[in-house]
């Protein structure tokens, strides 16, 4: 069971349901120590007076606004206390919008709601059932550590989750980044969908960490005392410069393919390529006699 990191009430209209939020997520990266390689002893991280030099106790530190660079405004716990935020118990609902309209760079963390208690069991049903009704979600404000937030309410299994979301003014334009103009042809764009077909897949549960996966194994290793796993030297080939882009999305094409087992041996992406591009003629006379040879019995088959 995880465990309750906020509890509250959602607030739909003048229905009040009383719940409680727990992750939805687990992090399972490992994490390592700073040691002192002389003795493995911890390194810890002292807070330091920049002044005078002293490390100090937590009673001693409070918060500050850094107004100049020389003058700093401080704000106590009493006074953020004492700060409007009628959202500090409550997830309150304040809109339904289109799902397709939520922007996903905005969508931060989740988290599952519970009902908390017998009398929130119903109203707690039948918001998720409404929700999965309609082809909307739920916009709401709540408020954690002195913070108000928005978030969406959506439907996952038979839980309701809360994903908590950037403000709008929080979320950078991408406009500066978009490269400049080129040109790519209708081929390309079909290659390029023909790929994604290629790729599409209903199941993604079985992809796993294989970084973490390989971590663990050199853990263990020198737990016991083994020399670390050697590793294949793909690991750290790096990707091969893009000279023809019809090529490359030939090629991926047929990987794709070949690893579900489909178009077993045939030749029909090279065929497609060959009559519109100048770098195949150009890289064929580097190859040996027998390549040249194999190059030329797919061209008959091709005929």
């Amino acid at each position: 069971m995880p465990s309750t990191i906020w509890s509250g009430a959602i607030s739909f209209g003048l229905v009040t349901i009383p719940c409680r939020v727990s992750s939805a997520s687990e992090d399972h990266s490992i994490h390592f120590h700073q040691v002192h390689l002389k003795d493995m002893a911890r390194v810890r991280t002292r807070k330091v007076c920049e002044i005078d030099g002293k490390a100090l106790g937590q009673e001693e530190i409070g918060r500050g606004y850094q107004l100049t660079k020389e003058q700093v405004v401080p704000i106590t716990d009493e006074e953020l206390d004492g700060m409007p935020l009628p959202t500090a118990k409550a997830i309150e609902i304040v809109a339904f919008v289109p799902a397709e309209s939520i922007d996903p760079v905005r969508i931060s963390d989740s988290y599952y709601l519970s009902a908390d208690g017998a009398v929130a069991a119903k109203p707690y049903v039948l918001l998720r059932r409404a929700l999965e009704r309609n082809s909307k979600v739920a916009v709401a404000k709540f408020a954690w550590h002195n913070r108000e937030r928005l978030g969406l309410l959506s439907v996952r299994g038979d839980a309701l989750v809360l994903h908590s979301m950037k403000w709008p003014d929080e979320v950078r334009d991408p406009a500066e980044l978009v490269p400049d103009p080129v040109e790519v042809d209708e081929d390309e764009i079909r290659r390029a969908l023909e790929l994604m077909d290629s790729m599409t897949t209903d199941d993604i549960s079985g992809y796993r960490d294989e970084y973490r996966d390989a971590l663990e194994e050199l853990v263990e290793a020198k737990v016991e005392g083994k020399e670390p796993p050697e590793r294949g030297d793909e690991a750290g080939q790096k990707p091969a410069e893009v000279v023809d882009l019809m090529a490359a999305l030939n090629a991926s094409v047929e990987k794709a393919k070949k690893g579900r087992g489909e178009d077993e041996g045939g030749d029909a992406t090279v065929h497609d390529m060959k009559p519109r591009k100048k770098t195949a003629s150009k890289k064929a006379p580097a190859k040996k006699p027998a390549a040249k040879k194999k190059a030329a019995t797919g061209k008959s088959k091709s005929a």
